[in-house]
């Protein structure tokens, strides 16, 4: 099964403990493609302008990364530059350059249409529901947001949560959404707003899933060394998206599944600067670590 994206593909300028760089290949829609594409093939939905280099897009279309419905436009790409200190899990945001994304409207080309399995990345509320009305038959779709939706387009992200069958969101993100300071009742309360699923991304603790009443918990994978925890949570993502459209199944088990390799394909993103290390992983890589994990939590 193809796992559709539509999200934002930027060029980002990192700065950190083990280095800089700057104008590398980043955006939560490249993070979700290069994890899922490790499972399954991906469509992908953005914008970029006429900057971006073409090394980039043969990189994403060598991992089996469908480009037709990503538009160029006349201008910049979306820039976006952060600075890392020895705690990896604070940032400071240094620019937010929005350029051709400011003006994005998703538009699905017509295969993408029938695509039964959905991921949309944290953009406007309102384009998420634009793209879901281009789907004709969704089977499964997940949806992530952040805290300037909650506060400033609450609702149109409650319809959107309406439509969706899984939200990402991280644990502020979800008391501020759900007014519940317990984590499980903040669950318990976005479940009740329409997604069956709730992933709360929890950083370096991991993630906490409310699956149809059902609480489940997968841990991060330790790490020795953090390199760039940049697009984490959207490797987390494409993870778990790309691992339930490979398998094309809802239950809780499999829900569970999807999460904990999704933990290891989050960790594997913090091992480099930007998609460095997504780009250079192997599945056979993938799966010795997710038994590394399985082990690590048995008992």
């Amino acid at each position: 099964m193809t796992v559709l994206v539509v999200g934002s593909v930027a060029l980002d300028t990192i700065e950190a403990p083990a280095g800089r760089r700057e104008m590398i290949l980043g955006g939560a829609a490249n993070y979700f493609s290069l994890a899922a594409a490790h499972f399954t093939p991906v469509q992908l939905v953005a914008v970029v302008g006429d900057d971006f280099p073409d090394a980039h897009l043969a990189a994403l279309e060598g991992r089996g990364i469908s480009t037709a419905g990503l538009q160029r436009a006349p201008g910049k790409t979306f820039h976006w530059a952060g600075r890392y200190g020895d705690n990896c899990n604070e940032r400071e945001t240094l620019a937010t350059d929005l350029n051709v994304f400011a003006s994005f409207k998703p538009v699905l080309p017509e295969a993408y249409r029938e695509t039964r399995h959905v991921f949309l990345a944290n953009i406007h509320p309102q384009l998420q529901l634009d793209v879901l009305d281009q789907v004709r038959a969704p089977g499964f779709v997940a949806a992530d947001t952040m805290n300037f939706w909650i506060s400033g387009e609450l609702p149109l992200l409650r319809r959107v949560l309406q439509r969706i069958d899984a939200l990402f969101i991280n644990e502020g993100e979800a008391r501020q959404l759900a007014g519940e300071h317990n984590l499980v009742a903040a669950a318990r309360a976005i479940a009740a707003m329409g997604p069956q699923t709730v992933v709360v991304k929890l950083g370096a603790f991991g993630a906490m899933l409310w699956v149809r009443g059902e609480l489940r918990l997968v841990p991060a994978f330790p790490l020795a060394s953090v390199v760039d925890p940049t697009g984490a949570g959207d490797s987390f993502g494409g993870g778990f998206a790309g691992t339930i459209a490979a398998v094309d199944r809802l239950d809780a088990a499999t829900l569970h599944r999807a999460a904990a390799v999704g933990a290891v394909l989050g960790a594997f993103c913090c091992e480099g600067f930007g998609v460095e290390r997504l780009l250079a992983l192997t599945r056979s890589e993938i799966e010795q670590r997710l038994s590394q994990l399985r082990e690590l939590v048995a008992f």
